[in-house]
């Protein structure tokens, strides 16, 4: 058994760093406190980089860590602290919250249905779909390295917006 165990480490350690990504990611969806999204989003950044050192790309898991979790959390947690409160007497949560849920259990459904495939059969034999992390970084570095990089572009566009609203807003309370 033990030694099932260790064949299948990777395998199991990726699905842990991706259930820590997933859970960081739900969590940032429904945490009110902005410093604790901002902790949310820090443990998916990290969750990634171990995704990534497993698949053997350990520069772009060293820089994940260094850049996203070091550089762009520091400015996020920057511009956290720039805003104001929120109104205590505000909504708990957005009237968005149950479409959310929904589509998260059906991403969370899909992604189990997937895995659930791809593991070997309990007589050995692997089934048509691929679970294969070699294959997976390889596709993602040829096709979706871009997507990737984008999303620290839109992390800025994001900071930036809020600062823009919170400066309209407070103009518009001076009445100017």
């Amino acid at each position: 058994m033990i030694d099932t165990l260790l064949s299948h480490l990777d395998t199991l350690l990726l699905l842990a760093l991706a259930g820590g990504a997933v859970l960081g990611g739900a969590l940032m969806l429904v945490l009110r406190q902005p410093m604790r999204v901002a902790l949310a989003l820090i443990l998916t950044m990290v969750c990634l980089s171990g995704i990534f050192g497993l698949l053997g790309m350990h520069f772009a898991a060293a820089f994940q860590v260094l850049i996203y979790v070091g550089a762009v959390m520091v400015f996020m947690v920057f511009a956290i602290m720039l805003l104001d409160e929120r109104d205590p007497g505000a909504q708990r949560y957005s009237r968005l919250l149950v479409p959310g849920v929904i589509g998260f259990v059906l991403l969370l459904a899909m992604l189990v249905g997937g895995v659930w495939r791809a593991l070997p059969s309990p007589r050995g034999e692997l089934s048509d779909a691929p679970l294969g992390i070699g294959q997976f970084s390889t596709t993602f570095l040829a096709e979706y390295w871009l997507h990737f990089e984008l999303t620290s572009v839109l992390l800025v566009a994001a900071v930036v917006a809020a600062m823009a609203a919170i400066k309209t807003g407070r103009r518009r309370d001076r009445g100017g």
